[in-house]
């Protein structure tokens, strides 16, 4: 769709609207699908690693559903007729630094970045998804990790301390970094891609900004609640 020119009161056109909106879908859906395809290869990577095959088990089950989530995204970017290997390729550079400078350790830092991590992006891309369009909606709503991985990796977790509990410091701190780090890369993709502009026809970069902020207060709120159930401090 090209985009027409703006009106002559400076008002935008609705073909200028409709092309802004499709380019920030096929962004966002784009960082959606590397970052799920890098998701799903970390961690069939960290499953390698358990301690035990349940445990391999239950990182190998995630890892199957990110690969899952992957396809889902290319499924609505081929169907709006577009490439998702083009899609994802502004985003390879920028994700994969990310999951350097926040390699972990060992076995626990693996699953506690599985923890925050997961959590934190898909609440976000779920907070996005509500202002776009249903097909769309329902193609993000896929992205998500199901109640029974999400109990199964936080029992695994809560186990892990109570036979350990050394751990409880260095996976506090671990957590803390790991907000820290996937928040700030949530900033780094939006002001990239400047998502939420253009959705409305009055959008301006401070409105975005401040209802990305809104958002990102909302996924550190839910991040404590979720350190808590560990007894651990966000």
């Amino acid at each position: 769709m090209s985009i027409s020119a703006s009106n002559e009161d400076g008002s935008v056109s609705a073909g200028e609207l409709s092309a802004r909106y499709d380019n920030f879908v096929v962004d966002l859906l784009g960082s959606i699908a590397y970052g799920e395809l890098s998701a799903f290869e970390r961690l069939a990577t960290d499953a390698q690693h358990s301690p035990t095959l349940g445990d391999r088990a239950v990182l190998g089950r995630m890892a199957v559903s990110e690969f899952g989530h992957y396809e889902a995204m290319c499924a609505r970017l081929n169907d709006m007729g577009m490439d998702p290997e083009l899609a994802m390729a502004p985003y390879q550079r920028m994700v994969d630094a990310f999951h350097e400078r926040t390699r972990p350790a060992d076995w626990h830092e693996s699953l506690m970045k599985a923890y925050v991590v997961e959590a934190i992006t898909e609440e976000f891309y779920t907070a996005i998804a509500e202002h776009l369009d249903q097909p769309t909606r329902e193609a993000i709503a896929e992205v998500r990790t199901s109640d029974e991985q999400v109990a199964e990796l936080t029992a695994l977790l809560q186990k892990m301390l109570a036979e350990d509990p050394r751990l409880s410091s260095r996976l506090a701190l671990w957590g803390r970094r790991m907000v820290g780090e996937a928040l700030a890369q949530v900033q780094r993709i939006g002001a990239k891609h400047s998502f939420l502009v253009g959705l409305r026809p009055d959008a301006t970069q401070e409105q975005a900004a401040a209802e990305v902020s809104a958002i990102l207060s909302a996924l550190t709120r839910n991040h404590s609640r979720r350190m808590s159930k560990l007894g651990l401090t966000a």
